[in-house]
């Protein structure tokens, strides 16, 4: 199976692969303004996210296969990447498995290294969510906000409602019984010994901790040409909360 994905422009194929729970929506406006540089973007939703089929599998391997159908399908040879955090892990063992696709990579605010899983909170948020009681956004936010406190994060998980059944039912786009399944996969560290010798830019938000200074030389173990570079008055979604700069750093590298 096809991902889904918003594509737009002409020119070099740019693929945007978002994170965790998010979806190629996320992207609208900076992939327009790749667009505007040149770019033909390819805004994807990888498999359990947004408009993309469901799956119990759900795993970087698969993912990475994912990616291979989807640059054979539109034959797009060649391609520079922006994953964030899951898609950023996407993006590294993708540029690992197959250099030769890869020209220019670009990770945001995620390391190679293994995490552990630290999604608890946002878990319990939407497994808190009973869409045949709670049945417009306003009683899904209540439910979910003893969990997360965060206005933000609940407006970005929001986004990924939707009518199932117009006027009927609301629903989650994202699959969330896989989630609750494999969520350990998450965190899964890049192999030992793989390496990817093309140009990669890291960029962390400042005030996010996916992203420290002792993880610079595991960075440059897996990636010799990388560059790591903050992103300021930023979090974990650091290309939401400083689009202006995340795009000034983006294509200053991808050009």
């Amino acid at each position: 199976m096809l991902l889904h994905s918003v594509i737009q422009g002409e020119g070099k194929p740019l693929l945007i692969i978002h994170g965790y729970l998010g979806m190629s929506d996320n992207w609208k406006t900076l992939a327009g303004q790749y667009v505007v540089a040149g770019f033909q973007t390819h805004a994807i939703d990888m498999r359990n996210h947004g408009k993309s089929f469901h799956s119990d599998e759900f795993t970087y391997a698969v993912m990475v296969q994912d990616l291979i159908e989807y640059i054979n399908h539109y034959s797009l040879g060649k391609v520079d990447i922006i994953g964030h955090s899951m898609g950023g892990k996407v993006a590294m063992f993708f540029a690992v498995q197959y250099p030769q696709l890869v020209d220019m990579l670009v990770v945001a605010d995620i390391g190679p290294k293994y995490y552990k899983p630290h999604h608890q909170d946002v878990m319990a948020a939407l497994n808190a969510v009973d869409f045949s009681v709670h049945t417009d956004r306003a009683a899904v936010e209540a439910a979910m906000e003893p969990y997360l406190p965060d206005w933000g994060t609940r407006q970005f998980l929001l986004k990924s409602v939707y009518w199932v059944e117009p006027g009927k039912k609301l629903g989650f786009r994202f699959n969330l019984d896989a989630f609750n399944k494999v969520i350990e996969n998450i965190g899964e560290a890049l192999p030992e010994g793989a390496v990817f010798h093309e140009p990669t830019l890291f960029l962390r938000g400042d005030k996010s901790n996916y992203v420290k200074d002792e993880d610079f030389d595991l960075i440059k173990s897996h990636f010799p040409q990388a560059e790591i570079k903050t992103i300021h008055n930023s979090g974990h979604w650091l290309h939401a909360e400083n689009p202006k700069d995340f795009l000034t750093e983006t294509l200053e590298f991808l050009k």
